[in-house]
């Protein structure tokens, strides 16, 4: 017997607080259920990570806000004295559950519709990749070349410009890449050299043209932004001296040079939610 697929949301995309009007949140909401839970401000407090006094001025303004007092609290006689929900605070604590059981499943409803849409699904995931590497760029594999050791893979981006990436023969098999795959590519900012001059003598195979659109000195570093014609951004870091020489400032036309294995590519492995 086959089974069938599994479309079940694995990723929140949309996430949200229920809260109702003035300071019934979900953490008034969660003292409620405490106090309700212990009878006792103090013990209500610890478990909701709470200081006795916080309790205190988050249960008094509860009070002054509701149309009906909410939680009265005794003192003395024979038990020692306690607090307590009135019926309008039990009343407020069952609508609020009900209420954050609605709020739940409205919101895996709109997660699922995200995990059924594929348009959505490539935007907002590459919202969520986090990396050490200073630039993070998305293309297309458009060609591949394998050797006896290495391959090399060509990406486009959104505007055209083409990345070349060298990778060992494993890791080409270990990501399953292919033609027409979406990737990401990783590089970090000190493997980019930075130049005015197309025609400078470089061993590197990638030179995109690029705006410079910001540059910014720490006495010793520069940071460069080049903003490329697809609309992505590249940051480059050089020697201040060099971008001294060079004249770099904001408008300028420059070229973004790197070697192919300073590329780091990622890739959505089949069956799998994440790039």
């Amino acid at each position: 017997m086959s089974k069938k697929p599994n479309n079940s949301v694995t990723t929140s995309w949309v996430d949200g607080e229920l809260r109702l009007v003035g300071a019934l949140d979900s953490r008034m909401i969660g003292l409620l259920r405490a106090i309700e839970q212990s009878g006792s401000i103090n013990q209500a407090a610890k478990q909701t990570g709470l200081s006795y006094k916080g309790a205190w001025q988050m249960i008094e303004r509860a009070n002054n806000l509701a149309p009906k007092v909410l939680i009265t609290t005794a003192t003395g006689g024979s038990k020692g004295g306690g607090t307590l929900l009135t019926s309008a605070g039990l009343s407020l604590l069952q609508l609020f559950t009900r209420l954050e059981q609605q709020h739940r499943q409205f919101l895996q409803q709109l997660n699922q519709s995200l995990a059924d849409d594929p348009d959505m699904q490539i935007l907002l995931k590459r919202q969520v990749i986090k990396t050490t590497a200073t630039n993070q760029l998305f293309g297309v594999i458009s060609a591949m070349q394998t050797g006896a050791v290495n391959g090399e893979v060509l990406v486009e981006l959104k505007g055209g410009e083409q990345i070349v990436a060298t990778l060992a023969l494993t890791e080409l098999k270990r990501l399953e890449l292919g033609i027409g795959g979406d990737v990401v590519l990783l590089i970090n900012d000190p493997e980019i050299i930075v130049t005015t001059d197309p025609d400078t003598s470089l061993s590197a195979r990638n030179c995109l043209r690029g705006t410079v659109i910001r540059v910014q000195y720490d006495g010793v570093d520069s940071e460069i932004v080049i903003n490329l014609p697809s609309g992505d951004s590249l940051v480059a870091t050089i020697s201040q001296v060099s971008a001294l020489a060079l004249g770099l400032s904001p408008g300028i036309f420059v070229y973004a040079v790197f070697k192919s294995n300073a590329v780091i590519l990622g890739a959505r492995i089949t069956g799998t939610s994440d790039i």
